[in-house]
C-alpha cells in the first residue's frame, strides 16, 4: 500500500492561496486569510481523476495561519498519487490522507488553542481518527488488487463527480482566517468535516466493500455530530472574537 500521500481525488475545480509550508512551524495564529483561485484543469491526459490537479497551484501570504498551511499539506499528499479506479480503494486512500490533515489540524489546536471546549474536541478528534487511520491502511492494503469499477477522468461519472463535489463544498465554503486561533480551528475543522462527511456518503452510494462502507457510516454519524458542536460554539462565541 501507498503511504499516506494520496491523489488529490476529486478535490476542488479552484486552489487555496495558503502560505509557505515552513510556516507551520510557528505559532503565528495572526492570519491574512485565504483566497481561491479557479483553473483550467485537463486530467485526461494524466490518469488523474478530473478536476483534481493542484500542479499549477499558487503560493499566498506568508502570514497565513497555520490551520490554513495544514490544508493545504494534506492537498498536497492527497495530490502524490493516483487513483486506481476502484472505488473503495480510492475511498479508503482519499480519506486516510484527509485523517491526517485532521490530526495535523487537532496538534496545531493543542498548541496553539486556550479554549477548552475546542481543545477537547481536539483531542476527541485526534484520539477517533488516529483509530480510524489504522483501519483505513488495512482496508486500503487490501483492496490494492481490487478490480477497476468506476472511471476517475470522467467528469459524468457518478463516484467521481460526488468526491470532487465533496471537495468543491470545501472550498466555496473555506472561511478568511482571524487573528483567534480557536476560532480557526472551529471555522476550519467544519467545512474539514463537512466533505469527510461528504465524501463518506458517496462511498456508501457507490462503494461495494462491507466493511469499508459500515467504517463510512460511523464516520458521517460521528462528524454530523461533531459538526452541530462546532457550529453550536461558534454561534456562541463568534460575537467575543
Amino acid at each position: 500500500m501507498k503511504k499516506s500521500a494520496f491523489y488529490l481525488a476529486a478535490l476542488c475545480s479552484g486552489a487555496l492561496l495558503l502560505g509557505s509550508c515552513s510556516s507551520d512551524k510557528a505559532a503565528d495564529t495572526t492570519a491574512t486569510g485565504a483566497d481561491t483561485n479557479t483553473m483550467a484543469m485537463d486530467s485526461s491526459a494524466s490518469g488523474e481523476m478530473t478536476g483534481m490537479d493542484h500542479s499549477q497551484m499558487a503560493n499566498g501570504a506568508a502570514g497565513a495561519s497555520p490551520q490554513l498551511v495544514a490544508m493545504n499539506e494534506m492537498m498536497a499528499k492527497m495530490d502524490a498519487s493516483k487513483p486506481k479506479g476502484n472505488t473503495d480503494h480510492d475511498f479508503a486512500h482519499m480519506m486516510l490522507a484527509h485523517h491526517q490533515g485532521a490530526v495535523a489540524m487537532a496538534d496545531i489546536q493543542l498548541r496553539d488553542g486556550k479554549d477548552a471546549t475546542m481543545r477537547r474536541m481536539a483531542e476527541q478528534i485526534k484520539a477517533d481518527q488516529l483509530q480510524e487511520i489504522t483501519a483505513l491502511e488495512a482496508a486500503a492494503t487490501r483492496l490494492d488488487n481490487a478490480p477497476t469499477n468506476y472511471k476517475p477522468t470522467d467528469p459524468a461519472d457518478p463516484f467521481t463527480s460526488k468526491m470532487k463535489a465533496s471537495m468543491d463544498g470545501m472550498m466555496q465554503n473555506m472561511p478568511k482566517s482571524v487573528a483567534n486561533a480557536d476560532m480557526n480551528f472551529n471555522m476550519l475543522m467544519t467545512v474539514h468535516h463537512q466533505s469527510a462527511v461528504d465524501m463518506a456518503k458517496a462511498e456508501l452510494a457507490h462503494g461495494k466493500d462491507t466493511k469499508l462502507k459500515q467504517m463510512a457510516q460511523q464516520m458521517i454519524t460521528a462528524q454530523e455530530k461533531e459538526i452541530q458542536q462546532l457550529k453550536d460554539w461558534h454561534n456562541q462565541n463568534a460575537d467575543k472574537m
